[in-house]
This record gives structure tokens, sequence and C-alpha cells, in this order.
């Protein structure tokens, strides 16, 4: 016949410190479970009020107070598990003030070899503080090393990582701590840059005129007045070359509607200046004088390519 003793010592230990420690991971599980689902919804309202609003973008208060949630809702859900641990522990009878010294070595060791993770923290944390960019906002980031920067719109912005997404849908992940630069393209107002290239054979004077005509009906739109803070302005000749002239036209847009209003604009622009009968390829007469030229050549050679 088997001991009871083991057998009791095992009932024991399940039902005390076996079931105390199973109720703090529960516990812990429950309430961190509840801080995610608080962290939703208060990012969800902040969503709905910056949809909501007659400004068609996200106030800078509203993308900082958006990021700032998602950064308190991580801090608190490791928090939560830090401390469950920390009471399972002591539940099960592990001598926490005997791990000080081992867990002094192993923090210098995961010192040394999370540098990096460190330095990312500290950087989220003044990104977040100084508000460079937030939730919504349109962003390029430079990282160290160079290369082409990193562009998209900002998803999530924590104390460790910044993940975008691209205007090709794809999710670029970049650690706060590689960040070297950074361009807000949608921080208070934006700018539609319009360059305009036309032959320098046609009258600058009237296309100017067009141009600002263009300006003055696309403010007059109300699809478009909405997204603009001002009327278009005609910069005037940007540059000059061999066979063309570069005009400029600008306008004042929203944060992040100057892609949406440049594109606008060059279609009214090609359509008002292709009714003035003013070509927007300055090479078009010389290709049409090239291909006679090559015509001529086969017709001498044979028809030889």
């Amino acid at each position: 016949m088997l001991s009871e003793g083991p057998v009791t010592d095992a009932l024991y230990w399940v039902r005390g410190p076996g079931l105390h420690a199973l109720l703090i991971v529960l516990g812990a599980v429950l309430l961190a479970r509840l801080v995610s689902w608080a962290g939703k919804r208060i990012t969800d309202r902040i969503d709905a009020a910056a949809t909501g609003s007659d400004a068609l973008v996200r106030s800078e208060a509203a993308k900082h107070r958006h990021s700032l949630t998602q950064v308190l809702t991580w801090a608190a859900i490791v928090l939560i598990w830090s401390i469950a641990i920390f009471f399972v522990l002591e539940t099960l009878g592990v001598p926490v003030t005997g791990l000080v010294a081992p867990a002094t070595v192993l923090g210098v060791g995961l010192g040394f070899g999370a540098q990096r993770i460190v330095g990312d923290v500290l950087a989220g944390f003044f990104l977040i503080t100084e508000r460079q960019y937030g939730f919504g906002d349109v962003v390029a980031i430079q990282v160290v090393g160079g290369g082409d920067p990193a562009e998209g719109t900002v998803e999530d912005v924590n104390l460790r990582i910044t993940r975008l997404r691209s205007v090709n849908g794809e999710v670029v992940i970049v650690p706060n701590g590689q960040i070297v630069k950074v361009v807000n393209l949608s921080r208070d107002w934006a700018r539609a840059v319009v360059d305009v290239p036309v032959p320098s054979s046609a009258d600058v004077n009237r296309v100017q005129q067009v141009l600002r005509e263009v300006g003055e009906r696309a403010f007059a739109d109300p699809r478009l007045h909405r997204l603009l803070l001002d009327a278009p302005s005609v910069m005037g000749v940007e540059s000059l070359a061999l066979d063309e002239v570069n005009l400029r036209i600008v306008a004042r847009t929203l944060p992040g509607k100057q892609f949406e209003v440049g594109r606008d604009l060059r279609a009214r622009v090609a359509l008002a200046l292709s009714r003035e009968g003013v070509s927007l390829r300055a090479t078009a007469q010389e290709d049409d004088v090239r291909d006679e030229a090559l015509a001529e050549d086969r017709a001498r050679s044979g028809g030889a390519a």
C-alpha cells in the first residue's frame, strides 16, 4: 500500500500554494486584459472624436493622447506581469531575497547585451514626450546607416518601436533607438508643390495667368476648399532650361492632404493648358523631327533598321 504522506503533501500543495499561484496568474491575465480593453476603448474614443470633427484631420493633441494611451497601456501590462511573477515566486516558497545576487549578475549581463533595447526605450520616451510625431502622422524616418528613409503613416508608436504603413500597404517596423532623423509631413499644415514644365516658346505670362485661374477655381471648389488653407499661388518661373521653362504653383493644405491636393491640381493644370494649346512635353517637336530624320535614313538605306 502506498504511503499517504506524499499524496497528502501533494494535495496540500495543490490546495494551498499551487492554488494561490494559479489564482494570481488568472488575476494577472484578467487584469492585463482589462487594461488592454480600457486602453482600446480610450483610443477608439479618441479616433471617433478625431474622425467626427470638422477638421478632417487629427489634432496634434489627439495624436499625442493616442500615442500616450498606447504607451501607458503597454507599461501597465508589463508592470502587472512583473508584480504577478514576484507574488507567484513568493507564494511557491522561492526565496526572493536569495535571488538578489544572481539577479544582479544576470542584470549586469543583460545590461551589456540589451544596450540596444535600453536605447530604444529611452529614445521612444523622448519621441513621445517631445511630440515629434504621433498616431496618424505621415513621416519619413531616416535610420542609422543611411539608405532610403522609411516613409508611411504611423500606425503604432510605443517605447521600443514605431510601426509605419507605407503607401504600398507594407508594414515597416523601426526601432526607436535607430532613428537619426524624422521628417513629419503632417504637422500643423502641409504644402502641395506642383511644377509645370512648358516649352520655352510658350507665352510665360499667359501660362502664369492660366495657372492663377486654375488656383482660383480649385479654391472655389467645395471639395478642395475644405482641404486648402488658402488659395494656391503661382510662384513664377522656378528654373530655365534650353528648351523648357519650369513654373511652380504651391498650396497650403491641411496636414497629410498635400498629396490629394497635388494630384487634383496637376489634373486641372494639364486640362487647362491643353485647352490653351500649350504642351507639357517640351521635346515633342524635337521628337517629331528626329522621327522624320530616322524615317528618311531608313528610306535611303532601303528600309534597314
